[in-house]
């Protein structure tokens, strides 16, 4: 038995990471009927394959389907392991969901670091550094479930260390085609989902068409949707980590915008992909949300049935001012 100065146990710095550094620890997880109660309990989705396990199997030939979201919190949830200390995320690219799993499946996801560069000094500031991760989910099988880039920025543990890095971030990660969204729903059968009249169909859609939901959404139980997808982003549990107050995580906020949406469009399928997303101001518990949905783009699928919907959510936190908190450009399906 050892005594004396105790182990920290936590992780990496900015400046202890280096290109090519893998985090493959992270617990793999069996989706089940019980998270993604809790999950819906949190962010109060009314996606409808998800939630019918007969219009799953019609659909998809599998059911009971997990809910995309769900999926990618915990993907990032396990990425955690190397943004212990994250400051804040910059981007995501690449983001294509490559096969919705269903429930009884297990993840496990491998982060690797692709890319570093440490930011100028600022006058008053903590020193920092952005890394851009590689982030790859898998199932028990091993087929690819998500493959995705995101960036990090994260403080020095030593802030008078230049580290070097200088790498260009604006080259990492691929932008996805229009074949690589379609993919997602590749054989799957959008006729039964079709059949049952729930509002605008893809065909019924045009471009610069807004949507405003009425009314919002409270933010409620963020710690618990970050233990929930096994995120230990500090500044999402320990409020002095995060200057005073938590910050609810990212993932939550795009919860409840997805949420919005499928009330704005009841037909929408799922949602294959992200064209981007950046959180433009700190959203915390009991904030109030609501979001505005915007049609840019309309593509048919290759198989005659619906299409992909390129749509811009803009989520605003309400307070004394609305503020906006949210700019999330995700690729829906619609039969």
């Amino acid at each position: 038995m050892t005594t004396g100065v105790p182990i920290e146990v936590q992780g990496p710095y900015f400046d202890e990471l280096a290109v090519g550094q893998r985090f493959d620890t992270a617990p793999e997880v069996t989706l089940t009927e019980g998270q993604a109660a809790l999950h819906q309990a949190i962010v109060g989705d009314r996606l409808r394959l998800p939630l019918d396990a007969g219009l799953a199997h019609a659909v998809t030939g599998r059911a009971p389907l997990a809910h995309p979201a769900l999926v990618w919190d915990l993907a990032i949830g396990q990425s955690t392991l190397a943004t212990h200390h994250v400051r804040a995320n910059l981007f995501y690219r690449g983001f294509v969901v490559r096969r919705l799993p269903r429930i009884g499946d297990t993840l496990s996801t491998v982060t690797e670091v692709v890319g570093l560069r440490q930011n100028r000094a600022r006058e008053g500031r903590a020193p920092t550094g952005l890394a851009a991760l590689r982030i790859e989910t898998t199932d028990q099988d091993g087929r690819p479930v998500l493959d995705f880039w995101r960036c990090a920025m994260l403080p020095l543990r030593d802030p008078a260390r230049d580290t070097g890095h200088h790498d260009d971030l604006d080259t990492i990660g691929t932008n996805p085609t229009v074949a690589d969204y379609a993919a997602a729903v590749d054989g799957w059968q959008l006729a039964p989902f079709a059949d049952r009249p729930r509002g605008p169909r893809f065909a019924d859609l045009a471009v610069a068409t807004t949507y405003r939901v009425v009314g919002a959404d409270v933010v409620s139980s963020a710690p618990e949707l970050a233990r929930l997808t096994l995120n230990i982003a500090r500044v999402h549990h320990d409020a002095v980590a995060a200057g005073g107050q938590r910050l609810v995580y990212g993932g939550h906020t795009i919860g409840l915008a997805m949420a919005q949406l499928t009330r704005a469009l009841p037909n929408l399928v799922t949602v294959a992909g992200w064209d981007g997303c950046d959180h433009l101001g700190p959203v915390h518990e009991g904030d109030l949300l609501s979001s505005t949905v915007t049609v840019e783009n309309l593509t048919p699928l290759p198989s005659g049935e619906g299409g992909l919907v390129h749509l811009r959510i803009d989520v605003e936190a309400h307070g004394d001012e609305p503020r906006p908190v949210l700019l999330w450009r995700c690729v829906a399906v619609l039969a």
